[in-house]
C-alpha cells in the first residue's frame, strides 16, 4: 500500500523546523534560550514555538504565505521564525537599519500577509504600511493598545497561549522556500534572496562540523538575528546541536565580559571593532575568560596588531567567516591555525561547498591567477525572488557568481581582493581597496578603523583616498601615515589623500557602507586639487 505524500514528507524531508523538534527530544532539560530572567529549556522552547505556529495556521496563513518580522533580538524572534519553518511559511526578517521606502518595498516585494512586530518598533515601521495591501494581520510583541496603519492588531501572547504544542504536520518540500533575506540596496531596491529549508539546513551542519559546535556549548547572539551571519550560521546551528544561546540586544564591552564570566560562555561571535573594544575595556584583566573554545569574527578584516592581542587576552581560537546571504552564507573559513601564518587570506572552503577562480569568459582559472569567485553547493540561494534576470546572472555558466574578486592558491586557500565594485582604477591600474586598508593598519597602529574608496579626480580617473578614525587618545598625521604606507605598498597604491573623521557610517550589521563614504565626498578633489 502507497504511503501518502504527507507521511512520506514528514519521515524524510529536509525542514529547519525539524532540527528544534529533534533536539527537543534528544535532551528536553537542557537550556535553550536565555534572554535576561528568562530562561527556556528546549521541550519549552519547542512546545511554544509549536503554539506559535498553530495559531498562525489556525488564523488562515497557508503554505507559502510570507510573514514579516521587525524584531531586535529575542526570543520571540527565534520563535516567530521555528513556527514559520514548521508550517510551511515564509519568513521575512527586516532589517532595521533599512529607511522607511526600504521596508515598504520588502513589504511590497514579498507579498507579505501577516507582520510581526515589536511595540517600539510600531512608529517606524507604520508609514511603510500604507502601500503593503497585502498585509492584514498585526501581531505586535509587548504592549500596544489600537490598529496599525488602521489594521487590527493581536498580541504575541495570544499566539503563544494556543491550546494546540503538539508538532504541526505539513507537507513541506525540501527546497521549499523559508526566507527572503533582503540584500543592501545601495543603487537600487534591495533584491530577495530566496533561501531554503535544504540550504539553511545544511549550511547549518556544515557551520557544526567547521566551528565544532557542541551541546554543551553557551553562545553569545548579539548580532542582529535578521541578518544570515547570526541566524543561520549560529542560531540554527547552536539549536541543531543542543547548544544555549545566550539572547543580547546589542553588543555592550562590560556586559558581554561579565556574561562570559557568570554564564561560562564558550563561544562569541562578533565585528573586530567589538573585539578592540573587549581589548580596551579596563576590567578585562581581571575578567575569568577561560570558558572561551572560539571566538569568530566577519565583516571586516582583524589587523594583526588586534589578532595577536586577541589571542594573547582571549585564550582561545579565532576563526573569520566570509561568505554572503546568497549562499546561506557560509563559504570558507579562516581556521585558527592559520590565522597568524596566512595573514589576510579569506580561508579554505567549508565542507559543503565548492570554491573555483572564473575568468570573464566563464572559464575556470588555474591556481594563482585572480578573477571572480564562484561557488556551487547545497547552500546556494534558490534565486532572487520575482527577478529572473538577476537570477540568470548569478547562476551563469553553471556557478554562482559572487561579484567578489579573488583567487585560489596552491594550498587551497582563498583570497579575496575585494568587491569588483569596490576595485578602485587609479591612473590605469587596478587597486584593491581592502589591500590598502591592510597597509594602513600595517603602517598606523592608531588607527581604530579605516576604509578606502576611490573618488573622481581629473587626473587619475579615482584617487585613493583614505577615511580613518582614530583610536581613543590617539593623534594621526595623515602625512606621515602615507609616508609610513610607502614601506607595505608600491608607490601607485598609496592613497592621495588620507582623512580623519570621528566616526564611519555603517550598515545595521557593523559594515562600512563604502557607497556612503563615496557619495559624502564625491567632490573632495574638487576643493581641494593633488
Amino acid at each position: 500500500m502507497p504511503v501518502d505524500p504527507l507521511t512520506d514528507n514528514l519521515i524524510h524531508r529536509i525542514n529547519v523546523g525539524d532540527s528544534l523538534t529533534r533536539s527537543a527530544s534528544r535532551t528536553p532539560s537542557a537550556e535553550a534560550v536565555v534572554e535576561g530572567d528568562r530562561r527556556l529549556t528546549y521541550v519549552e522552547l519547542n512546545a511554544l514555538v509549536n503554539r506559535v505556529a498553530n495559531a498562525l495556521s489556525a488564523r488562515g496563513l497557508e503554505h507559502g504565505d510570507a510573514v514579516a518580522l521587525a524584531s531586535g533580538n529575542s526570543t520571540e524572534f527565534l520563535v516567530t521564525y521555528y513556527a514559520c519553518a514548521k508550517t510551511g511559511l515564509v519568513c521575512v526578517p527586516i532589517n532595521l537599519g533599512w529607511r522607511p521606502h526600504e521596508v515598504a518595498h520588502v513589504l511590497a516585494d514579498s507579498a507579505a500577509k501577516a507582520l510581526v512586530v515589536e511595540a517600539g518598533l510600531i512608529d517606524v515601521i507604520a508609514p511603510s504600511l500604507a502601500d503593503a495591501d497585502d498585509v492584514t494581520r498585526v501581531v505586535v510583541v509587548g504592549d500596544h493598545a489600537g490598529d496599525v496603519a488602521e489594521r487590527p492588531t493581536e498580541p504575541f501572547t495570544a499566539l503563544a497561549a494556543h491550546d494546540d504544542a503538539a508538532e504541526p504536520e505539513h507537507l513541506i518540500g525540501d527546497r521549499d522556500p523559508l526566507t527572503y533575506l533582503y540584500t543592501s540596496g545601495t543603487t537600487s531596491a534591495p533584491k530577495g534572496v530566496i533561501g531554503n529549508h535544504a540550504a539553511v539546513y545544511l549550511e547549518s551542519m556544515t557551520m557544526a562540523i567547521e566551528g565544532q559546535f557542541r551541546g554543551d556549548d553557551r553562545f553569545a547572539a548579539m548580532m542582529p538575528m535578521f541578518h544570515t551571519a547570526q541566524l543561520n550560521c549560529h542560531c540554527t546551528t547552536a539549536v541543531m546541536v543542543g547548544a544555549s544561546l545566550h539572547v543580547l540586544r546589542g553588543f555592550d564591552a562590560e556586559v558581554l565580559l561579565g556574561l562570559i564570566e557568570a554564564e561560562g560562555l564558550t563561544q562569541i561571535f562578533g565585528l573586530p571593532m567589538m573585539y578592540r573594544a573587549m581589548l580596551d575595556h579596563p576590567t578585562v584583566g581581571d575578567r575569568d575568560l577561560s570558558t572561551l573554545r572560539r571566538a569568530l569574527y566577519a565583516m571586516a578584516p582583524m589587523p594583526q596588531e588586534t589578532l595577536r592581542r586577541c589571542l594573547d587576552v582571549f585564550g582561545c581560537g579565532f576563526y573569520l567567516l566570509f561568505g554572503q546571504t546568497e549562499m546561506s552564507p557560509t563559504t570558507t573559513i579562516f581556521r585558527p591555525e592559520h590565522q597568524l601564518s596566512h595573514p589576510g587570506a579569506a580561508g579554505t572552503p567549508v565542507a559543503n561547498v565548492h570554491v573555483e577562480i572564473m575568468g570573464e569568459d566563464g572559464t575556470i582559472l588555474p591556481r594563482g591567477e585572480t578573477g571572480e569567485i564562484v561557488y556551487r553547493g547545497p547552500h546556494t540561494m534558490t534565486g532572487y525572488l520575482g527577478n529572473a534576470e538577476a537570477t540568470e546572472a548569478a547562476f551563469a555558466h553553471g556557478w554562482f557568481h559572487s561579484g567578489d574578486v579573488g583567487r585560489l592558491d596552491d594550498e587551497g586557500l582563498l583570497w579575496f581582493t575585494d568587491r569588483s565594485k569596490d576595485v578602485i582604477k587609479s591612473g590605469g591600474e587596478n587597486v584593491a581597496s581592502i589591500e590598502v586598508e591592510k597597509a594602513l593598519y600595517a603602517a598606523e597602529p592608531g588607527v581604530s578603523e579605516a576604509v578606502v574608496v576611490g573618488l573622481p579626480h581629473a587626473h587619475w580617473s579615482e584617487a585613493i583616498t583614505a577615511f580613518v578614525v582614530p583610536s581613543p587618545g590617539a593623534e594621526l598625521d595623515p602625512e606621515a601615515i602615507r609616508t609610513a604606507m610607502r614601506e607595505h605598498l608600491d608607490a601607485y597604491k598609496v592613497p592621495k589623500a588620507v582623512v580623519v573623521v570621528d566616526a564611519l557610517p555603517k550598515t545595521s550589521t557593523g559594515k562600512v557602507q563604502k557607497h556612503v563614504v563615496r557619495d559624502a565626498h564625491a567632490d573632495l578633489y574638487a576643493e581641494i586639487p593633488r
